[in-house]
């Protein structure tokens, strides 16, 4: 499948929310179902492309597949970043276009833009026990797991966290 990552464009936030909260609601992610309060995050893409960087997949015809938050060193974004590393968030895919590589190519965008950025050693992103598929992803990938950095946000909850560290410029 071609694939093209860019900027999520304003006509497309109410598809990307819907693709996102549908991701976390078909995988069974949220505990409280559809009435999960996290639900209005997962959908609010106007708020993180104003404050973040909102990366969209869209196939040759320009339908989105999928999207990611990327959050640069010291965005309000960022939950578990230090000052030197970038983190991305609520990476989501469609059920239709799962496996064609979307997923994939969005971290790699959000990876591409870290290492861009000066001073940046390294990219980290939280993720839940269940998100099997995107574990896989950030293996090849080369992320490793760190879980001196796992965390609860809320009661129940346990996010996993992973780090891909950049090789020191000379």
């Amino acid at each position: 499948m071609d694939i093209t990552i860019r900027p999520v464009e304003p006509a497309e936030y109410a598809a990307l929310g819907e693709i996102t909260a549908e991701a976390y609601l078909g995988d069974g992610l949220l505990d409280y179902g559809a009435d999960d309060p996290y639900l209005v995050h997962l959908r609010d893409v106007p708020r993180r492309a104003e404050e973040a960087e909102v990366l969209v997949a869209a196939d040759a015809r320009g339908r989105v597949l999928g999207g990611v938050t990327y959050a640069p060193p010291g965005n309000r974004w960022a939950d578990i970043a230090t000052p030197d590393e970038a983190e991305f968030r609520m990476l989501a895919v469609s059920r239709e276009a799962r496996g064609a590589g979307a997923g994939e190519a969005l971290v790699r965008a959000c990876v591409d833009r870290a290492r861009a950025t000066a001073g940046v050693t390294g990219i980290v992103l939280s993720t839940q026990p269940a998100m099997r598929g995107a574990h896989r992803i950030y293996g090849r990938l080369g992320f490793v797991r760190t879980p001196e950095r796992d965390w609860y946000p809320i009661e129940g909850l346990s996010l996993l966290t992973y780090r891909l560290e950049f090789p020191a410029v000379s």
